[in-house]
């Protein structure tokens, strides 16, 4: 009797397991803009990315004498990640810094908890993590955090939850609650930032598709809930709209964003531009995948 109810039970949570079909490519790629998507990379591929950020479009830093911002660059990212397995990604970043800390090397780890699939999971769950260090040269007399006390100043971190749900084959939606700490931060301002992020992809053609996305830092000075102390700028939410074009080969990104950075650790704390001001930029980022 035991045997057949084993029997019976495994059976019946074959076909349970069977029916589950996962659910593929909410997004495009593993990036939406700035933020992360909820995509991991294939087993053994390498994925090799350029970033770019240029200056101001419009406002007192854009227009014609800068070229709407073509002739400046406030953040430029290249570097890869490699997919160990179907759902664990590492990565390796060099990137210029927009922020207060500059010449970073990123590195990132995310992991797959949880995919979607029809008659299974109906979100997929993704963890994060970012790690940022300065190598930028330290500078005693400075009245800025490039002092570097200690080693450790040089340091910034983020932690993020990527949960995302792919709706159709054409529209998709991911929400990204976070927490980035930096080790040394300016009198008046928070190590600890918590933000919510939210993006969306909605599919146009085969070929392009539109992506936004909004994330809004929920304490600190760099809260819009709060006011920034007399010896801090004026911080604002990070918003972003883009194209991605689908060669078959890569994925092409075109974009427009008031972040100066391209690295959470990053554009998270530091970003002091206002769209309202004609404080955006536009940008690209080219991602190429290859076989190992």
């Amino acid at each position: 009797m035991k045997r057949l109810i084993t029997a019976c039970f495994l059976f019946f949570f074959g076909l349970s397991l069977s029916a589950q079909t996962p659910v593929f490519r909410t997004f495009k790629d593993t990036r939406i803009i700035n933020s992360h998507s909820v995509e991991t990379l294939a087993k053994r591929k390498l994925d090799i990315r350029i970033g770019h950020r240029f200056g101001d479009l419009l406002g007192d830093n854009g227009g014609w004498p800068t070229f709407y911002g073509l002739e400046n660059a406030t953040d430029i990212l290249i570097g890869a990640e490699y997919g160990f397995t179907n759902d664990l990604s590492v990565g390796a970043y060099r990137t210029k810094g927009a922020g207060p800390l500059k010449q970073l090397i990123n590195l990132s780890g995310k992991y797959r908890l949880i995919q979607q699939a029809e008659g299974g999971s109906p979100i997929s769950l993704v963890v994060l993590g970012v790690g940022s260090v300065s190598t930028m040269s330290k500078d005693e007399n400075s009245a800025g955090i490039n002092q570097f006390p200690k080693f450790a100043h040089r340091m910034a971190y983020s932690g993020q939850l990527l949960v995302a749900r792919k709706f159709s084959d054409n529209f998709s939606v991911q929400l990204t609650p976070a927490y980035t700490h930096r080790n040394l931060v300016s009198d008046g301002d928070v190590n600890g930032i918590f933000s919510i992020g939210a993006a969306t992809r909605i599919q146009l053609t085969k070929v392009w598709g539109l992506i936004a996305e909004a994330v809004i830092p929920l304490n600190g000075p760099q809260s819009p809930f709060e006011t920034s102390p007399d010896n801090l700028p004026e911080y604002f939410p990070t918003l972003s709209l883009g194209f991605e074009i689908d060669t078959g080969g890569h994925i092409f990104q075109i974009n427009f964003t008031n972040a100066s950075g391209i690295i959470a650790t990053d554009f998270i704390p530091n970003n002091t531009s206002d769209w309202l001001s004609g404080q955006f930029r536009f940008g690209f980022t080219i991602s190429r995948t290859f076989n190992l």
